[in-house]
């Protein structure tokens, strides 16, 4: 298995893989794969990375940029991270997202933040942060790395891609 830069042809294979991660996801509204697009086509992922073995495409991730209330710039979100179900819990997820953050830490960039389970995304270093929050997301699932940038706060703003009204 590698873990690649997307590029142009990798958009169809994502969008499968994206759909089938989520497909049984209690908590996803089943449009992650058109947020990548949406995003894509504003050329706001940054870094978007793909696992890819023998059999094709197996897992992505995307970093697109945020706005922070306190006005610090060179920040990211992570999302979203997909992995095909069958190929789920052999280490896929974990390899894209360090991958994905030392390409954010190669770019200077001042942090990340990411909606998720914190205890996965703890084992990269994601941290709660007082007085930083996302419009929507409980305070115990949103998580900030800092990476060149000092502690955040505000409210983030994510690229109108997440929003399902922009579709």
């Amino acid at each position: 298995m590698i873990v690649r830069p997307e590029r142009q042809g990798d958009e169809e294979a994502i969008a499968r893989v994206t759909e089938e991660a989520f497909r049984n996801v209690d908590y996803s509204d089943k449009t992650e794969h058109l947020i990548l697009e949406r995003l894509r086509n504003a050329g706001a992922l940054t870094v978007s990375l793909v696992a890819e073995d023998s059999e094709g495409v197996i897992g992505h991730v995307g970093f697109s940029p945020v706005t922070l209330g306190s006005g610090e710039s060179g920040w990211f979100c992570l999302a979203p991270l997909s992995v095909t179900p069958e190929r789920q819990g052999e280490g896929v997820g974990s390899w894209l997202v360090r991958e994905g953050l030392a390409a954010l830490d190669r770019l200077s960039a001042s942090g990340c933040v990411v909606a998720g389970d914190p205890d996965y995304y703890g084992r990269f270093g994601f941290r709660p942060v007082e007085g930083l929050s996302g419009a929507g997301i409980p305070d115990e699932y949103f998580t900030v790395l800092r990476l060149h940038g000092g502690t955040p706060s505000g409210i983030v703003g994510f690229h109108p891609g997440f929003d399902s009204d922009n579709a």
